[in-house]
């Protein structure tokens, strides 16, 4: 395991010094790119619509969804300026691995693509990621959730992806995808997401109360300022990987994404909590 190490500390000052794309003030919706979400499922639709509509409100230009066929017309009324697509579905309500080619289509016009909100059916939505991880070759993609186990069944296909990667694992899923006890996770961050970065090729973002981001090269950040109890709630962090992919679909690499969203996404939470209390705030009005 690499030594854990001085971690750069993501504020308010650090992200001046590391400003967004800047947006065109006479472009159209095109200037800021297209993203792609794909997940969902019967059993918890909710998640696609809180990532998507995140990935929205973090300025992305357009948005298509890729879910399964059973909740598209659902999801498309929730979410109306998105462009939906309906997917074959497994048994257990999950995308069907056969999805692959259409979502790698969609893909294609594509400036970012996120993968794993509301997904279910762990070994289907490995083998549809693992199918992904060889189709798409332009747009950076970020893993979030259920598409997360893909990189402890073939963490090789990750490191070989033709893209740029990013995985946002919480402490559970991070031991998971390493094999490792969760206690260990727990008890170094720091090291464990430099030893994922770059055993995966791919930034991972280590969310807990401190969040780290690390990049296959070595490089730390820590959110250690903006944030609070109450952002540990169902769907939160379907709005966070949601804004992270926004960012990246207005131009930011992964690593910026991620380290503005985590920010922004404590920021917002804070807020939260100053006008309703330390708990009780709903990931949809983050």
């Amino acid at each position: 395991m690499p030594r854990s190490r001085r971690a750069e500390n993501v504020d308010g000052a650090f992200l001046r010094r590391w400003p967004l794309p800047r947006i065109d003030p006479k472009g159209g919706k095109e200037s800021r790119g297209t993203v792609l979400v794909v997940g969902g499922a019967p059993q918890m639709p909710g998640a696609i619509i809180l990532a998507a509509t995140a990935a929205l409100r973090a300025g992305a230009g357009k948005l298509q969804i890729a879910t399964v066929r059973s909740i598209a017309s659902m999801v498309g009324a929730q979410v109306p300026e998105a462009l939906v697509v309906g997917l074959p579905e497994t048994r257990e309500g999950g995308i069907a691995p056969s999805g692959a080619r259409e979502i790698a289509k969609r893909a294609e016009d594509s400036t970012a693509v996120l993968v794993g909100p509301g997904m279910v059916d762990t070994r289907a939505a490995t083998k549809l990621v693992l199918d992904l991880m060889g189709r798409i070759r332009k747009a950076p993609v970020l893993l979030d959730a259920e598409a997360l186990a893909c990189a402890s069944v073939e963490p090789r296909a990750m490191a070989s992806a033709s893209t740029e990667i990013a995985v946002t694992p919480h402490a559970r899923e991070m031991a998971k995808m390493l094999e490792i006890d969760p206690a260990e996770v727990t008890r170094n961050p720091a090291a464990i997401a430099i030893q994922a970065a770059r055993a995966l090729k791919a930034i991972v973002a280590l969310k807990g109360s401190e969040t780290f981001i690390a990049s296959p090269s070595g490089r730390l950040l820590c959110n250690r300022l903006a944030g609070n109890a109450g952002l540990g709630t169902s769907g939160s962090g379907d709005a966070l990987a949601g804004i992270a992919a926004g960012l990246a679909t207005r131009g930011a690499d992964l690593l910026q994404a991620l380290a503005w969203a985590v920010f922004l996404h404590g920021r917002a939470g804070d807020a939260l909590a100053r006008k309703v209390g330390p708990v009780g705030y709903l990931a949809r009005v983050l």
